[in-house]
């Protein structure tokens, strides 16, 4: 992404962004505004046409560079997320996340997680980095971070 590494840090935990992306709704914990250490997120929707939830702890926080998440309850018998930034010599923003998940079930469950949930989450990544670079790199970022915003006109 062509931005700055704390823009593109602060839009990745924005709740509003995620639940966008994941077409699930945040019910509990933090519910607006933008995730820090320690936060949990309770999100309920559906997905394949089955009521869902997932509910995660930000177990690894280290702004502008690295945050993990990680399912505390949900379908998945475990679920972590790494989100990390490396600023790039051109002055571009890398952006590199991680997901490791297993599955309830024994055989059947990993069955359905290799043919189903994984291009899911594929897919679900993929539009998430497009929708990110989309924003990072035009004014809609603004819409995000007014208060950045408002500090770089008084700069």
């Amino acid at each position: 992404m062509h931005a700055p590494i704390e823009r593109c840090f602060l839009l990745s935990t924005s709740v509003k962004i995620v639940e966008q992306e994941l077409k699930m709704r945040p019910v509990r914990g933090r519910t607006s505004g933008f995730i820090i250490g320690e936060d949990t997120i309770l999100w309920k929707g559906w997905q394949f046409g089955l009521p869902q939830f997932h509910e995660s702890i930000i177990e690894r926080f280290q702004p502008p560079v690295f945050f993990r998440d990680r399912m505390i309850a949900g379908r998945f018998a475990t679920f972590e997320h790494d989100h990390a930034f490396t600023e790039q010599v051109n002055g571009s923003v890398l952006l590199q996340d991680e997901v490791r998940f297993t599955m309830r079930w024994g055989w059947p469950g990993s069955l359905i997680g290799q043919l189903l949930l994984l291009p899911h989450i594929r897919a679900l990544l993929q539009r998430r980095f497009a929708r990110l670079k989309r924003i990072d790199e035009s004014e809609e970022w603004k819409k995000y971070l007014p208060e950045v915003a408002a500090a770089e006109i008084r700069r």
